[in-house]
């Protein structure tokens, strides 16, 4: 049996050791949310199924090009396990991005936090993360009751594919684990992302053409492909080791923001005083459930 290839190789890890944690966390949740601004742009020409089925896809190919995954020996339930996870991943790609159809993108975030949230309250212990769900609940009020206009049906439907999506989230995180312990890393990751493909196909298939209609257009598809989730694969290879857990804690209640960020900078999202109060209640109900 061959050995299989390091996660990076010695020359790529070397200059990633070189930057800060910290600053490629952030990068990896940047390039991330520039992802699904390029994803907005293409809503006119193909379906938000099929742009998500495109972004997977696209991971798809350039992980089983570098992990090779089939030179492992698999047993039928990590094989199970790792497919049932990539249909979970794919699931919440798909639902997110049909949220940030109709919904800011710094919004759809802050209301697809509640996932993550929701697990640390049915996992964890102490006070920690009751009051992280009290935040993150006034956070949804603050964003869907008294920030959006929910008389608007197209915003109705934003938040429930938001809040699904956090569902989704969640069922990511708990399977995640179990992939995880299997201690395939990128091996069950690259088989994950080719079971989410092949789930959608059918439903992207009619439409995946107008991907490659112009040059522009295959290029922004490209763009989602590797801004959401080839970079932050590669990025969080790196730093999920070198963080420590106060410290992710505090990050990834600054994701909140960074997507604003990025929803103001690429797409002109402004949002109001609620939806900036709803996005502080959820960011801080992040730093505390972790």
């Amino acid at each position: 049996m061959s050995v299989p290839a390091p996660n990076l190789t010695a020359r790529a890890r070397g200059l990633l050791d070189r930057v800060p944690a910290p600053l490629l966390f952030i990068a990896s949740g940047s390039s991330s949310y520039v992802g699904a601004g390029f994803a907005v742009t293409l809503f006119a020409l193909m379906p938000p199924t099929t742009v998500a089925w495109w972004r997977v896809s696209i991971g798809t190919v350039v992980l089983l090009a570098w992990r090779r995954p089939w030179r492992r020996p698999w047993t039928p339930r990590a094989l199970a396990t790792a497919a049932l996870f990539g249909v979970a991943t794919a699931t919440m790609n798909v639902i997110f991005y049909a949220s940030i159809r109709y919904l800011p993108l710094g919004t759809a975030v802050s209301l697809e936090f509640v996932g993550p949230v929701a697990v640390a309250l049915t996992t964890g212990r102490g006070w920690r993360p009751r009051v992280a769900a009290a935040l993150a609940l006034a956070g949804v009020v603050s964003i869907s009751g008294l920030g959006l206009d929910l008389t608007d049906a197209g915003q109705r439907t934003g938040v429930l594919l938001a809040l699904a999506a956090g569902t989704a989230w969640a069922c990511y995180i708990l399977l995640g684990r179990k992939v995880a312990a299997a201690g395939s890393g990128l091996d069950s990751l690259a088989v994950a992302c080719l079971a989410g493909s092949l789930f959608y196909l059918p439903l992207a298939l009619p439409t995946a053409g107008a991907a490659l209609g112009t040059v522009t257009t295959a290029l922004t598809v490209l763009g989602v492909g590797l801004a959401s989730t080839v970079v932050p694969f590669v990025l969080d290879q790196v730093t999920l080791k070198r963080l420590q857990t106060a410290t992710f804690s505090l990050l990834s209640a600054l994701l909140p923001a960074t997507s604003l960020a990025v929803g103001v900078l690429m797409l002109r999202q402004l949002p109001n005083v609620w939806e900036l109060l709803g996005l502080a209640l959820v960011s801080v109900a992040v730093a505390l459930s972790r």
